[in-house]
């Protein structure tokens, strides 16, 4: 690659947002160094859903979604290995307010909107035909495919539909259903993939066990105190990438920047339906967030293995587990029993009680899943969310100085967009060539095969006492 200044750059936080920004910089030329506190990369809040359009809220603007199909699209075409093919079903509870309807001119633009982005560049066609983006079934299509054969492998979305049509309690939901092409994202899978990346990257030197404590603004250069067992040292860098997650704010507050932010600490349950044979999509039943009937998130792993999101204050929302920045302080500050849980573990009444309560939330809808086992600890974290809007979903770099960004992740899906910004402000100082803005095709990416990402993602699943389930795919 050519890149015009060989500038030191530093990123602070290994999660989806850090570990790719570093891989990406390091790809354009320039000499990264990755510090993580933890000791393994991208190990973060839950992640399940790739966002291609993004009806999972329907809080949030079209245009918030348009941006999530995009920014979907191109995760998808940088992480391939990392996703999980299978699309989503959209169902509306009988108790809810909405109507199915209510989504329909957001689907219509959403599958023209793709149709435009296949047409602009054949290789965004990554979600299947626009054609096929999304379909409706009312109860008779429904009834009709209770009586057909369960696929081994879905090949069409009427397929797909079938497990849902034969468990799914059809009295509790209004109709029709909807079936979107949006796909899943494997959080083990992605880790494995970037990790793997980036031990090939003599551009890269990641750094983990290493705690960033301290930063200071010298001469167009910062001073990182990094603190590696008992010892701290201090190395120099021209710019600094902010990607530290949740504690994104103890950053800020090294350096004196105001910064207004959420931080919203969340969990999904892990459980094993063994009388689940069947390859499912994954399905949703609409709710009001943080009401008893919250949102409830049923996605599927290969051997009966679920993971669970319930928007309730029981299950994956808590109580005062969201909080702001203050006026003093630009890292908001939760309680200890969720910093506990983050830094150390959970007891096993709340992960047994919890769990529960999200296997129950499900089966109201999927009956037969009642059945289900509490199979290990949850998938836990905390996430930020800029600003002063609690509901948002997307979210882009900001830049305090010019020499420092902040890569407040919400949706994993906004990564590579981040990395576009902060690549155009490098463009800026001098330090790449402006002809590399943009880049998304890496052949170090294209020589990690199958075999090794399942291997290490496996691997990573034992180490973090997780059924090894979670590291598969049904269909590749």
């Amino acid at each position: 690659m050519n890149t015009i200044n060989k500038a030191k750059i530093a990123v602070v936080g290994a999660g989806i947002a850090g570990s790719t920004i570093a891989l990406y910089l390091s790809e354009l030329g320039l000499n990264v160094t990755l510090f993580e506190q933890g000791t393994s990369l991208v190990n973060g809040p839950p992640i399940c859903h790739l966002h291609a359009g993004g009806n999972l809220y329907r809080e949030i603007s079209d245009e918030a979604c348009v941006t999530l199909l995009k920014e979907s699209i191109d995760l998808l075409r940088f992480y391939p290995n990392s996703v999980d093919y299978r699309p989503t079903v959209v169902a509306v509870p009988i108790e809810d307010s909405g109507s199915p309807k209510d989504l329909f001119a957001r689907l219509n633009r959403l599958q023209n909107e793709y149709k435009v982005l296949i047409q602009k560049d054949p290789q965004n066609r990554v979600l299947g035909k626009s054609s096929e983006y999304f379909k409706l079934y009312d109860r008779k299509m429904l009834e009709t495919l209770q009586k057909e054969v369960t696929p081994k492998k879905p090949q069409n979305l009427d397929e797909w539909m079938i497990p849902v049509s034969k468990n799914i309690d059809l009295q509790r939901v209004q109709f029709p259903l909807i079936i979107v092409q949006e796909y899943g994202l494997n959080i083990f899978r992605l880790a494995s993939t970037v990790s793997l990346a980036l031990e090939e990257k003599e551009k890269c030197k990641v750094l983990l066990e290493h705690k960033v404590v301290d930063i200071k603004k010298g001469d167009k250069s910062w001073f990182v105190g990094v603190k590696n067992q008992k010892l701290t040292e201090y190395k120099k860098f021209d710019f600094i990438i902010n990607a530290a997650g949740f504690r994104s704010g103890k950053l800020d507050d090294m350096l004196g920047y105001q910064r207004e932010r959420f931080v919203e600490f969340k969990a999904a349950y892990i459980s094993k339906w063994e009388e689940c044979d069947t390859i499912w999509p994954e399905v949703i039943f609409y709710g009001q967030r943080g009401t008893p009937q919250g949102m409830a998130q049923f996605t599927p792993y290969p051997n009966g293995y679920f993971q669970l999101h319930g928007m309730t204050k029981d299950i994956t929302l808590f109580e005062d587990g969201l909080v702001k920045s203050s006026k003093t302080s630009a890292q908001p500050e939760l309680k200890t029993k969720f910093i506990q849980k983050i830094d150390k573990a959970w007891k096993p009444s709340d992960i047994k009680n919890r769990s529960q309560l999200a296997i129950g939330h499900l089966a109201q809808y999927i009956p037969a899943f009642k059945s289900a086992t509490v199979i290990s600890k949850p998938l836990y974290g905390a996430q930020q969310i800029p600003g002063g809007d609690d509901t948002k979903r997307t979210a882009d770099v900001s830049f305090e100085d010019e020499r420092y960004a902040r890569c407040e992740i919400v949706k994993a899906s906004s990564v590579l967009t981040m990395a576009d910004s902060i690549t155009k402000q490098l463009i800026h100082l001098g330090y790449v060539d402006k002809n590399l803005y943009g880049k998304r095709e890496f052949e170090s990416l294209k020589k990690i095969n199958e075999q090794s990402i399942s291997k290490y993602a496996q691997s990573l699943c034992i180490t973090r006492n997780y059924p090894v389930s979670l590291a598969k795919r049904n269909i590749v």
